[in-house]
């Protein structure tokens, strides 16, 4: 049982790795002003970017979905990581050596699973690659020599051999410290007779990566005919590869993806090496499962969903491979990029057309690509005889749906124009036109029925900021002493109330400018912030010392001070929300905000105070009426002094 993580390593960590440069290993981020930077969330599917990144302050949030937090909690939650194990990755990127309270610096085997799987694919790795130099892998050389790569290919990409014994791996992990238990578990090994026994033997390997650049898995090519295994052979699903969730190359190519806004998505391991090798470097490629849903949530996130961006797909001209096209098709709304397709002149895979063309064939082949809608129809449509009218009416009825499922309806509409054309009803395009439309209202009717069934009963948020509030509680305690936040109950915040903007408002000062409100924030009461949530984020203010005590560990300290998940998620949603300043917000604005939130409980107190005045009564205590009297005149006297002289009068 590993001890746990000395303090003072586990802040050098969060302090060592910028946390913009963590994020920004999986996905494109753009600048959001305000010192802050936006990109699409990696934890949702969403259209345009909500999801914000404050270097200066160390966390993120995300808007849509409210997840947040610093650079440990977005690796936990990326890459479903104990807290233990997003501190030992990050400590080793960082070389930071960490200490354990129950005994001195880690040793191997008190890391956490997921980082001994990783450091077990490193080490098998380097152990394939150093195999690719012996005799025996002699026939995996001529291989890659046979399809244009020399040793410096090799490298490059990480490729070795796995020798075609039944346990070299196996020892050689062992003599490393692995168990046989990991071993299995990493998908490294398989059960045998006699014990573990190696899963890759006699092929050639490719390590796959993930976008962060760890070895999650591998590929391996068959070679001798004397095989019975597939022709390729992965890894099989385990805690760290999931196939449907890795592209190969994506490490190599994501910075290229995101600076040109273009993808290449090829059928091969070669193919990608070709691709780069001739200077097409945002080729990646699925392993050895079709382009779906989940490939399409990473590109996006590099595309950032840009008009400007293309994902071009590759397919051999063949019947498989068009029929590989059209499941693409069906992916293809899913990006705001445009999307096409180039086929291969005579059926050739690019690691081939490279081959017999050369490096220019293969940016010419890119750059001569069709748009996917395009290519999907033509398909259709040369499966028929579109000369007879039987022919005609048979391509209409497979074509049809498919341009109906077109979502946008202009572009729809000139594909059902082009459909017409090809089909040959030039002078009566309009029954084309017509049936297309038909067909795309019964497909919206049919998803709108769908998405009515689906709708559950829920609280509707109300108001226009971006929220994630927890609901508000509707009493409100009495006078401006500090107390115990409200507890939360009742109706959702209502966000529209000015109270409860300019309460939100000081906070993210006191978050992100403290120095513009100290010290006066720091005698303000819980009970002047009216919303609950909003009074639970001012106690964790107290606890942490207050504004007057930040430095830079203050957020991390009201963080922790926070008594629940969802208050600590409301702290990180003000530390990055931008401020409602279309200026650099200074202390004339930060003194507007606190004057705001301090006369509106003044203003309370003295609805309160008349209240109690009216239930006295004419036979009330004469002491206790003018002891109650006198503290309405100087809450009002305090009142008009906000108004007259602002945050002087604090």
């Amino acid at each position: 049982m590993a001890g746990r993580i000395n303090d003072d390593d586990v802040k050098a960590v969060r302090d060592a790795i910028p946390i913009d440069a963590v994020v920004s290993e999986y996905l494109q981020l753009r600048n959001a002003g305000g010192g802050n930077l936006k990109g699409l969330c990696p934890f949702h599917d969403e259209k345009s970017p909500s999801f914000q990144v404050s270097p200066s302050k160390g966390l993120f949030y995300c808007f849509g979905c409210q997840q947040g937090g610093d650079t440990l909690d977005f690796v936990m939650k990326v890459d479903h990581l104990s807290f233990s194990e997003a501190v030992e990755r990050l400590a080793a990127q960082a070389g930071i050596t960490l200490r354990y309270e129950e005994g001195g610096y880690t040793p191997g085997r008190q890391q956490g699973e997921r980082i001994r799987l990783v450091e077990a694919h490193k080490i098998a790795a380097q152990f394939y690659s150093e195999q690719l130099d012996g005799a025996e892998a002699e026939i995996g050389r001529t291989f890659l020599d046979d399809r244009g790569f020399d040793q410096s290919a090799a490298q490059h990409f990480g490729v070795g051999y796995s020798p075609a014994g039944w346990d070299h791996l196996v020892r050689f992990l062992r003599g490393r410290g692995f168990s046989d238990k990991e071993m299995i578990l990493s998908g490294l090994a398989q059960d045998g007779r006699r014990g573990p026994i190696d899963r890759f033997r006699g092929r050639l390997m490719w390590p796959i990566r993930d976008i962060t650049g760890e070895i999650v898995g591998f590929g391996a090519r068959k070679l001798r005919d004397d095989d019975n295994g597939p022709k390729y052979l992965n890894t099989p699903e385990t805690p760290l590869y999931k196939k449907s969730h890795v592209l190969y190359g994506i490490d190599l190519a994501k910075k290229d993806i995101a600076k040109t806004s273009r993808a290449v998505v090829v059928e091969g391991y070669t193919d990608v090496m070709a691709c780069h090798l001739a200077g097409v470097t945002t080729a990646i490629a699925t392993c050895g499962t079709a382009f779906g849903g989940d490939h399409v949530k990473i590109l996006r996130r590099l595309l950032m969903d840009n008009s400007r961006a293309k994902v071009i797909f590759t397919f051999d001209g063949d019947a498989a491979g068009q029929r590989a096209a059209l499941r693409a098709f069906e992916d293809d709304q899913k990006f705001a990029a445009h999307t096409a397709i180039a086929v291969s002149p005579g059926g050739m895979d690019p690691c081939e057309l490279r081959l017999a063309q050369g490096d220019e064939a293969m940016e010419q082949l890119v750059e001569s690509s069709t748009p996917l809608f395009e290519f999907a129809i033509r398909s259709v449509v040369d499966r028929h005889d579109s000369d007879s009218p039987e022919g005609q009416a048979a391509a209409l009825e497979e074509a049809a749906p498919i341009v109906a499922r077109i979502k946008d309806e202009s572009i729809r509409h000139k594909y059902a124009i082009m459909l017409s054309g090809l089909l040959g009803y030039v002078t009566d395009n309009q029954f084309v036109v017509q049936r297309i439309s038909r067909l795309a209202r019964w497909e919206r009717e049919r998803r709108q029925r769908g998405a009515s069934a689906g709708t559950g009963s829920g609280v509707t948020r109300v108001g226009p900021g971006p929220g994630g509030e927890p609901p508000a509680s509707p009493a409100r305690g009495g006078g401006l002493s500090a107390g115990a936040p409200p507890a939360r109950r009742g109706p959702a915040l209502n966000l529209r109330s000015p109270a409860h903007r300019v309460e939100r408002e000081l906070l993210k000062l006191a978050l992100q400018r403290p120095e513009l409100v100290s010290p006066a924030f720091d005698a303000f009461g819980v009970d002047e912030f009216t919303a609950p949530p909003y009074a639970l984020v001012r106690q964790a203010v107290e606890e942490a010392g207050g504004t007057a005590a930040a430095d830079g560990d203050f957020l991390t300290r009201v963080r922790e001070a926070a008594p629940d998940d969802s208050a600590r998620a409301l702290v990180t949603e003000l530390a990055v929300e931008p401020l409602h300043t279309r200026r650099e917000a200074d202390e004339l604005y930060a003194g507007t905000q606190l004057v705001a939130v301090r006369l509106a409980a003044v203003n309370q107190r003295i609805t309160d105070i008349r209240g109690t005045l009216q239930r006295l009564g004419p036979n009330a205590d004469a002491e206790h009426l003018a002891a109650v009297q006198n503290e309405l005149w100087v809450l009002q006297q305090y009142g008009q002094s906000l108004r007259d002289r602002g945050a002087e009068a604090l």
